[in-house]
């Protein structure tokens, strides 16, 4: 039979609720400056070539 330790199973019983929130918090904010710097390439992407391969007309 393994040995238990309650020491260990009262810290993760004591921080989980601690440090899951923040783990949730920091990765939703993580994802969405990800997200928003992805759109802001696409933007800079479309518009740039859009502009470079359209002919004028004079």
């Amino acid at each position: 039979m393994k040995n238990v330790r309650l020491y260990m199973i009262f810290q993760w019983v004591f921080f989980l609720p601690i440090i899951l929130p923040l783990c949730l918090t920091y990765g939703a904010i993580r994802g969405a400056i990800q997200m928003v710097e992805r759109v802001m390439e696409q933007i800079v992407t479309d518009v740039v070539s859009q502009h470079e391969t359209q002919p004028t007309i004079d």
